[in-house]
């Protein structure tokens, strides 16, 4: 990403905005769904009159899948051929778009597809409209495998090639560049050692950013140790969330503990004791401490008022954080 992404000139005056979010245009679409269930309630009335029964209404009603229950597979959620033997007439853009939206709705061989392709499309594709769209809702998947595709495409869009050399070039950016050119090559640094290159060096480059007296490089460096997603930056992650004089900063280190990034279930579980601990402390403002209960609520599943001692007296008798996963309507 060079220093002309937008998404970093946003967080670079507004380093407490989302630079990965889609505008919303489902507004645009409401007068169209409303004339659809208008249309829709009329025919179950014709269908009312017809039997001369409302209950006839509610039979035809109950026909229509539900929002409730078990997923209802639409059909077999493997790519179809058709879209396999048109792949390679696509361009790089296309193929990155469909294989990512395949990969977000979990078709078998998107992930693989983009595995075998994702190289020949580096600096030929660009996160932006339909792409960008889909790239974020990829980062919030909550399948690491959909976000990993998320970042391999990132990867591609910047022509970054997977090299020592790649990172040679970036650490001298990360660790003293100006504002825009540091921020880049944290990102960088961050998705290149998740996806596997030298991560143990690029945590040491993040990690030198966390003091910095920049927000928004802090900003950035803990961003980017939430997507390393290795076991060595939960510890940090926590101190930042307790101890940055920011809220900002405090509230994207308790987002990279609890949900977003590229931790998985179990690590993010290693940080409950300490989220615990950080319940009970009267050092934290009601804020933080709201920011803690909400986190122990994402990691774990449960749905604990916002009482310390109510999720020690739950953690002590899940065996200590044994516990099985739970969703978050307690089923």
């Amino acid at each position: 990403m060079d220093s002309g992404d937008p998404r970093v000139q946003k967080a670079a005056t507004q380093p407490d905005a989302d630079p990965f979010s889609a505008s919303n245009k489902a507004a645009a679409s409401a007068p169209k769904a409303l004339w659809l269930a208008i249309v829709a309630f009329a025919f179950l009335g014709f269908l009312a009159v017809g039997t001369g029964s409302a209950q006839s209404v509610w039979q035809v009603i109950s026909q229509f899948i539900g929002l409730h229950g078990e997923p209802e597979p639409a059909s077999a959620n493997v790519l179809s051929e058709h879209e396999l033997e048109v792949l390679d007439q696509m361009s790089p853009q296309a193929q990155a778009q469909l294989l990512l939206e395949r990969s977000i709705n979990h078709y078998r061989g998107a992930n693989d597809e983009i595995a075998a392709r994702v190289n020949r499309w580096r600096g030929k594709i660009q996160l932006d409209g339909q792409m960008g769209s889909l790239f974020s809702t990829a980062l919030n998947s909550d399948d690491l495998r959909v976000r990993a595709a998320a970042i391999e495409i990132d990867i591609a869009s910047r022509n970054l090639e997977k090299s020592t050399a790649t990172m040679d070039r970036l650490e001298p950016d990360a660790r003293s560049a100006e504002q825009g050119p540091r921020v880049n090559a944290l990102w960088n640094i961050a998705l290149l050692g998740n996806r596997g290159l030298q991560p143990d060096r690029a945590a040491e480059i993040l990690l030198s950013s966390i003091h910095d007296s920049n927000e928004n490089i802090r900003y950035w460096a803990v961003e980017g140790l939430a997507y390393l997603g290795t076991d060595e930056t939960i510890e940090p992650l926590l101190g930042v969330f307790h101890d940055d004089p920011s809220p900002n900063i405090r509230e994207r280190a308790a987002c990279g503990l609890a949900q977003s990034g590229m931790l998985s279930e179990r690590q993010r579980r290693t940080a409950v004791p300490k989220l615990l601990d950080y319940a009970e402390d009267g050092s934290l403002n009601s804020t933080t401490q709201s920011w803690v209960f909400q986190a122990l609520r994402d990691i774990t599943g449960q749905n604990l008022p916002h009482d310390a001692t109510a999720w020690r007296n739950w953690y002590n008798s899940s065996n200590s954080g044994n516990w099985n996963p739970v969703t978050r309507d307690g089923q």
